[in-house]
């Protein structure tokens, strides 16, 4: 990629439910595809348990490496939803009721005739110091507290705070992409890759087979990256030129 700014992020996935395989994690795409239109790049994803000392070790070792950190899962009303306490100790702050939280919990409640009991309130408890993330979907708010964005679990509830998140997040350019499906062997076209690649700096060339029976079988999807999107666009049209030139039979749809 060019030599301008490089801002990352990192993804904590939390909760015992992923681990187990009872739950399948759809938040990865969506907040790698999210990170990508705001110019960040997102370059580690750990998933933990909902166990404290392993959240506070990720959030301790992530905040360091990379400009921001997204969480998602354990901010629920349950006795197991502890991603706040671990957040909170991760920063050495204490757990608070926010008054705003609160407020916003008691109007969505009371608008549905719902009591606001006190393991709903545990939904108004953010670390010390934190700000606030919108949620229109549920009423309970994400939470940021320095560069760390507490998100829910669940994915269309996470999808809401990310885009009330939008513009927020100071990054750079998205990255372009350019996906280019072949009936190739990446063995066969290999080299060719590489020479391609090597004549358009600033842009990144991946290979990923696959096995479709519905598009004859094996063949493979060559991804061309750059943050210059008229770059991506180039190298993509000489890769194309190369494997035709070389036999190969292009899919189209790609």
């Amino acid at each position: 990629m060019s030599g301008q700014r490089v801002w990352t992020a990192a993804l904590i996935v939390i909760g015992d439910e992923i681990l187990s395989g009872r739950t399948e994690d759809k938040n990865i795409a969506q907040v790698a595809r999210w990170l990508n239109g705001q110019g960040i790049r997102l370059q580690e994803v750990r998933v933990v348990p909902d166990v404290e000392d392993a959240i506070v070790e990720a959030v301790q070792a992530l905040t360091s490496a990379h400009d921001y950190v997204i969480t998602t899962g354990g901010i629920g009303p349950t006795h197991d939803d502890i991603t706040i306490d671990s957040v909170a100790k991760a920063f050495g702050v204490p757990v608070i009721i926010d008054e705003r939280a609160r407020a916003i919990l008691q109007s969505y409640y009371d608008a549905r005739g719902i009591e606001m009991t006190e393991a709903r309130l545990r939904m108004a408890r953010v670390p010390k110091g934190a700000e606030l993330i919108d949620n229109p979907t549920s009423g309970a708010p994400g939470v940021k507290i320095g560069n760390v964005h507490i998100l829910a679990g669940v994915p269309n509830i996470a999808a809401a705070m990310l885009e009330a998140l939008d513009g927020k997040l100071e990054g750079g350019s998205p990255v372009a992409s350019v996906t280019i499906r072949a009936h190739a062997a990446e063995s066969e076209v290999a080299a060719l890759l590489k020479q391609v690649q090597d004549q358009f700096p600033g842009v990144s060339i991946g290979s990923y087979p696959f096995y479709r029976e519905a598009e004859g079988g094996f063949g493979a999807d060559f991804v061309v990256r750059s943050d210059d999107e008229q770059l991506a666009n180039r190298c993509a049209n000489a890769l194309r030129a190369r494997l035709l030139e070389a036999g190969i039979e292009l899919i189209d749809g790609a």
